[in-house]
């Protein structure tokens, strides 16, 4: 007897779990972009959706899927989403002998139009780093200002700080950060940030093995990527800075910085633990818009200024 979808789905998400260890957040996120499709096929096929009704789709059946998710509103990160589930999906039925379906590998990947990061000026950012300072619990403020100090100072995304562990404190002159891809890099230090590091570590109330997060929450858990989230837009409420301002967008800042102040394009990318110069050149952009957007404003010809 032939399988349902809704099993099969049940043993691909088991093992997505199991070998590939997904968070549950996007375990969830895949079951529920697999549910939608079934639910789609239902109508299209007019008819229950097992495992011989899916070796018999055609590339056409996954983009009048595709085509309906976008009617529903869902943008091309979504569709990207949506269709990397599937995917997904199909190879699992392949990787077990189930099925051989080559549909969903025939259709194209929707291209995501790739927006310039919105780094804050030097100014905002010296504001945020004094903001997180005055918290009423002190060693809280401290902890905020070590943090923060480590993405605006040394360009680390939020996990690799959060990475950190208590052992790893006093820091060096220089870090050895493992970032995406599990790819090593050596980041410099600059006296400030690990001063703020080190300050922070004196005073965490909380005792803790070598082992233990270096980055605590209130009640002395390791601190999450949700929690620094929180922090920053408690701090630009604050402030009152954009939307965009978020724990990444010092990370952009420090990028954007160090290119204004001179330094090399290859440098900035090594820093950043870039895999690719093309992913640090969108930076090189971002300085020329700002540049055009200063000339138009200062130029004494310019319509903006006759304003």
């Amino acid at each position: 007897m032939a399988r349902s979808a809704e099993a099969l789905k049940r043993d691909w998400l088991a093992a997505l779990a199991h070998e590939r260890r997904l968070s549950p957040h996007t375990l969830r996120a895949y079951g529920d972009d697999a549910d939608r499709f079934f639910d789609f096929l239902v109508d299209h096929l007019a008819g229950p959706v097992n495992e011989k009704a899916l070796a018999r789709l055609s590339p056409a059946d996954i983009r009048a899927f595709i085509t309906r998710r976008r009617n529903e509103g869902l943008g091309p990160r979504g569709v990207q989403r949506a269709l990397a589930a599937v995917r997904s999906f199909f190879r699992h039925l392949t990787r077990e002998g189930i099925l051989d379906n080559a549909a969903a590998r025939a259709v194209k990947t929707p291209r995501i139009p790739r927006t310039l990061p919105r780094p804050l000026s030097e100014d905002d950012a010296a504001r945020v780093l004094e903001e997180a300072a005055g918290e009423k619990i002190e060693w809280l403020g401290t902890r905020n200002v070590a943090l923060l100090s480590l993405l605006y100072g040394a360009g680390l995304r939020i996990s690799e700080a959060l990475a950190l562990r208590r052992g790893d404190a006093p820091l060096g002159d220089m870090l050895t950060v493992l970032g995406k891809g599990r790819k090593e890099r050596v980041v410099p230090l600059l006296p400030v940030v690990r001063e703020a590091v080190e300050t922070y570590a004196k005073v965490i109330p909380f005792a803790g093995a070598r082992e233990a997060p270096l980055f605590l929450s209130r009640r002395g858990l390791a601190m999450s990527a949700r929690e620094a989230q929180s922090l920053m837009q408690q701090l630009r409420g604050r402030l009152g800075l954009s939307e965009r301002a978020t724990p990444h967008a010092l990370r952009h800042s420090f990028a954007t910085h160090l290119l204004a102040g001179g330094s090399d394009l290859r440098s900035v990318q090594e820093l950043l633990g870039h895999a690719s110069l093309s992913s640090t050149q969108i930076y090189t952009r971002l300085e020329t818009r700002q540049l055009a957007e200063t000339y138009a404003r200062a130029h004494p010809r310019s319509g903006a200024r006759a304003r």
